[in-house]
């Protein structure tokens, strides 16, 4: 059968198959592609109204309305409880999100000043009498004890009249949202619902605060309540130590400012900001600011220092080790592993699908037309994938691609895809030839095969949802063996691969503190008992003990040479059946060790502040956009000082509200989106101090279609989407592109130089 001859059926079906994730056009289609709430039932061919909402209530048999789906096939049944579990959730969902608007509707209490005999009246919505005037005291709010007929003559004039009074503020929002380029998403937050309750419970006649008032007197009250809000975070350092990070950053106007960050069991931080424009980022002053923070924080609190591997870093290094040898610096995780998907996606063998698949989509990205074609064959889904850097995004847009297989197939065999002008041109023929090429598809396969466990463990250490220095060395490992196994165990394969990252592991990855991390971790030590004895582990165990107890020889002696031996041979608390937690990856390390250790004090104390630290210094870059997002050519006169401080707001009221997400497991995943759009829908909801998001701007788009070939004007939909994008992104990025192309000769070698800058992250 031809191609064309099928083409009119695949149409058809196309445009009655809604382009939806929802799990109930599994079992429904469109009668007409016109009329999207009329559905047929796949299982009985029952057509019905309503959409398909109504669709899953026929298929669950929920609802008092609905006639119930009359298949009693093993698929029906599969579908009636898939369709019921949709439907709960959904109504799990809207309860969840009622009474999370009224939690925060309560947390509003703006003060009034009585005056006058007149009545007041409650609003709809509002949780305070408020005076409208003459004529709304003679109706009244919807009474939930009110008879039948009460509610049904008086709630419906007075619903009517709230909801016309309603689209009339809604508009003067929209107008200010319009006239100011404010992006759309910046009202889908609890901020926005807070200031608008407390406009309406304060009433007609509100005097807006001036610029002057922003910032200056509410700017100093805002930073104050932030930092009060951040007292449970400073107990968590006191109580189990914290990690130091910082790092380099130039505006717009070249000014330099280096920041420093804090992480604990509960998160990232942002603590300053200093401007450096008129110093060199030499070891020096490095260490002084890192010395300063230090001083700041505690010394006692402070455990580590993460940064990334540039030389003026670890000269930085050096320094604070003769000041404070009790405090472990360390190389940022996140840093490394991106170096080693760099190392291996250079290599000739993957190097060579990496640059078909590139060339692939910046084709179809390049013609609206082409772009219009993949869109239909993959229902919208975007084939490119960005994340925060080149070599995470060659793996997710290869991984998209992977996942899209069949569907480009068919679309490049297609007369529609022939039809097409550009598909002619010597390009067009090639990106033809090579999704149509069955080598190129296998290596696809075998280059994901390699790359999927190293970005498994850029996942671990990238995240902020728990302390990744007890995992980072043994998920290495794991991935090792893992890239071993998928080129098929032959040395001579993978001996290359391996060899690169053993290199950039090489003292980085491998330091005492991450190997006694290791060791601690009973997930693995209990395991394979095997790493008590490796002369590698128990050396680097004996250094960090050295370290982190300096000037305490009893403390050491303790820990070393009397209760290590009982956290090997299971001895007290340790051999109970309920210690066997350890054996789920998901356990709180510094709980267990607080649980079972008590008879290992010494050990004990020493677990549970090195295993709820952070192995990466990624959530520290992650504020440049916030950065950027306040010093903006509009807003280009602020000072430092206000800088600093609305940085210190902004990121760290978002990190708090990620946190909360967290603890109530609503976070999502922007590396599991499927879709590109998806996932810059997500980074504008949440912020951009989220895993791996991507930092992108205007002088990056040559940059950007060279790496995975979509430019992010094909993102934005709003007004002003382009400021939005640029206010989210960060210049520290733009300069690491361009130091890659500079130093791309010695980022291999950086130790070998007195001062070299970052490499490319």
């Amino acid at each position: 059968m031809s191609t064309t001859e099928v083409a009119p059926e695949t149409e058809g079906a196309n445009l009655l198959r809604r382009n939806s994730d929802d799990v109930g056009w599994e079992y429904g289609v469109l009668v007409d592609a016109i009329n999207k709430d009329k559905v047929k039932c796949k299982l009985c061919d029952k057509v019905m109204q309503g959409g398909i909402y109504r669709l899953k209530q026929h298929v669950a048999h929920e609802g008092k309305n609905v006639m119930k789906c009359k298949a009693r096939t093993p698929e029906a049944l599969e579908a009636k409880e898939k369709c019921k579990k949709a439907l709960n959730d959904a109504k799990r969902k809207r309860e969840e999100k009622i009474v999370r608007e009224l939690e925060l509707r309560e947390e509003v209490n703006v003060s009034r000043v009585g005056g006058g005999e007149s009545e007041e009246v409650t609003c709809i919505g509002s949780s305070e009498p408020h005076k409208l005037g003459p004529i709304d005291k003679w109706t009244r709010a919807i009474d939930p004890k009110a008879t039948k007929s009460e509610s049904f003559t008086q709630q419906k004039l007075n619903k009517e009249l709230w909801k016309e009074r309603l689209h009339e503020v809604h508009k003067y929002i929209a107008r200010w949202a319009y006239n100011h380029a404010i992006p759309f998403n910046a009202c889908d937050n609890d901020e926005f619902k807070q200031m608008c309750e407390a406009i309406g419970q304060f009433g007609p006649g509100i005097e807006p605060p001036t610029m002057f008032d922003l910032r200056g007197r509410l700017l100093e009250e805002e930073y104050a309540r932030t930092k009060s809000l951040l007292q449970e975070r400073e107990a968590e350092k006191l109580k189990n130590g914290c990690s130091i990070m910082t790092d380099a950053w130039s505006d717009k106007k070249r000014k330099s400012i280096m920041n420093v960050c804090t992480n604990c069991v509960d998160g990232t931080s942002f603590i300053s900001s200093k401007e450096m424009s008129d110093v060199s980022h030499t070891s020096e002053v490095i260490f002084e600011l890192v010395d300063k923070a230090i001083e700041d924080i505690g010394p006692n609190n402070v455990v580590q220092v993460v940064t990334d591997n540039a030389s003026n870093n670890m000269g930085a290094k050096k320094l604070l080790h003769e000041k404070r040898p009790q405090i472990f610096w360390t190389s940022c995780a996140t840093h490394t592993i991106n170096l080693m998907l760099q190392g291996i996606g250079n290599m000739a063998w993957f190097k060579k699908v990496i640059d078909q698949a590139k060339t692939f989509t910046i084709f179809v990205y390049g013609h609206t037309r082409t772009l219009e074609c993949m869109r239909y064959f993959t229902e919208g889904k975007e084939i490119v994938r960005p994340g925060v850097t080149r070599f995470a995004s060659n793996y997710l847009t290869l991984n998209s691609i992977q996942e899209k297989k069949d569907q480009l197939r068919n679309m490049v065999v297609h007369s529609r895809w022939d039809s097409l002008k550009d598909v002619k041109s010597k390009k067009g023929k090639n990106a033809t030839a090579t999704i149509l090429n069955p080598n190129f598809w296998k290596d696809v396969k075998l280059t994901l095969a390699v790359f999927e466990p190293l970005f498994k463990v850029l996942h671990l250490v990238d995240g902020d949802v728990k302390p990744s220095m007890g995992f980072v060395y043994g998920e290495l490992l794991k991935a090792k063996r893992q890239v071993k196994e998928a080129l098929g165990n032959n040395e001579s394969r993978f001996k290359d691969v391996i060899a690169v990252v053993d290199k950039k592991m090489a003292g980085r990855l491998d330091s005492p503190l991450h190997l006694t991390a290791y060791l601690l971790n009973p997930h693995y030590s209990y395991a394979d008992p095997l790493i008590f004895d490796a002369p590698k582990m128990t050396e680097g165990f004996i250094s960090c003990v050295e370290t982190f107890y300096y000037h305490d020889e009893d403390m050491q002696e303790q820990a070393a040479n009397i209760e290590l031996h009982k956290y090997h041979n299971r001895e007290g608390p340790f051999s109970k059946k309920l210690a066997r937690i350890f054996e789920n990856f998901d356990y709180n390390l510094a709980s267990w060790w607080r649980l079972y250790g008590t008879e290992t004090p010494a050990l004990q104390k020493m677990a549970t502040k090195i295993l709820s630290l952070t192995a990466s210094s990624s959530g520290c870059k992650r504020t440049w956009s916030g950065f950027d997002g306040v010093h903006t050519k509009k807003r280009n006169r602020l000072t430092t000082y206000r800088l600093n401080k609305l940085v210190y707001i902004q990121f760290n009221n978002r990190l708090i509200n990620k946190r909360a997400k967290i603890k109530s497991k609503k976070i999502t995943d922007v590396l599991l989106s499927s879709d590109t759009t998806e996932a810059q829908g997500f980074l504008q909801e949440n912020g951009d101090d989220c895993a791996l998001v991507v930092f992108r701007d205007e002088e990056d788009e040559e940059e950007l279609m060279e790496g995975i070939g979509i430019p992010w004007s094909m993102l934005g939909d709003a007004v002003g989407a382009e400021e939005q994008l640029e206010l989210r992104r960060s210049a520290r990025v733009r300069e690491l592109y361009e130091e890659e192309f500079e130093f791309e000769e010695e980022e291999f070698d950086e130790d070998e130089n007195d001062y070299v800058m970052d490499e490319p992250y």
